[in-house]
């Protein structure tokens, strides 16, 4: 696969360029190359993402980096028993427990939220720093919902991160999930509470809470570009787009 011009391999982080120092020099230098594609692409064009990663794959299926990449890759394009196989198999060359909650959303992503939920009651979750602990309850408790249990998945969610005011890369998405597992349930205000705080919290755009929020007040957006919309109409309402969230994201 082409790789632009001003991709040169350096921009990868310095762990791993440390992994791939096991390469001849040139062949590190390729799949440098592709594991930079891989990043660039990753949420934008996940399977452009995903064929980059598979070129690294090819060239170095020995480096714990790569078949991370490859994992993530394939993860963002919904292949989720293919993702599962490469985070196990980082997994296994590093020991780290990193990539547990992730490996366990797979699961969901496989339709077997049972196995997920016994992977959150797996010794490795103690072995997770607090984002990781975070995400791994965010992946029970979608894995919950999966099954019916709602109530129960506004319980999981409840936590000392979910009731502190600090705000942390995880805590947008956290507080988004408790209010869309309260709204399942039926507690409306609490739900519109805890989209606001959401939105407080979410300085990088990762949710629509500001969608789900105007949703609930009853607000609905007209399309200034629609010049025949509030004339042929009469109100001009627009649909509020999507959140673009896949099936397996941890709710």
């Amino acid at each position: 696969m082409p790789i632009p011009e001003d991709v040169t391999g350096d921009e990868i982080d310095k762990a791993v360029r440390q992994e791939l120092q096991s390469l001849p020099k040139t062949l590190a230098e390729d799949v440098a190359k592709n594991l930079v594609m891989v990043a660039r692409l990753l949420d934008e064009d996940p399977e452009q993402a995903y064929g980059y990663s598979r070129v690294a794959l090819r060239l170095a299926s020995r480096v714990a980096a790569v078949r991370e990449a490859a994992g993530f890759a394939a993860y963002a394009s919904g292949k989720y028993g293919e993702a599962l196989k490469e985070f196990r198999a980082a997994r296994r060359m590093t020991g780290v427990a990193e990539l547990w909650p992730v490996m366990a959303d797979c699961e969901r992503g496989l339709g077997r939220p049972e196995k997920a939920l016994a992977m959150a009651g797996e010794p490795e979750v103690q072995r997770l720093d607090r984002a990781g602990q975070v995400e791994m309850r965010l992946v029970a408790a979608g894995a919950r919902r999966d099954l019916g249990q709602a109530d129960a998945a506004v319980v999981t969610l409840q936590s000392p991160e979910l009731a502190s005011s600090a705000v942390h890369p995880w805590t947008a998405r956290l507080r988004y999930a408790y209010a869309d597992a309260l709204l399942e349930v039926g507690r409306e205000d609490e739900a519109r509470d805890w989209f606001a705080r959401a939105l407080e919290a979410d300085q990088a755009g990762t949710t629509d809470a500001s969608d789900r929020l105007a949703e609930l007040d009853g607000v609905q957006f007209t399309d200034a570009l629609d010049e025949s919309g509030a004339d042929e109409a009469g109100d001009g309402a627009g649909e509020r787009p999507g959140s673009g969230e896949g099936p397996a994201k941890a709710e």
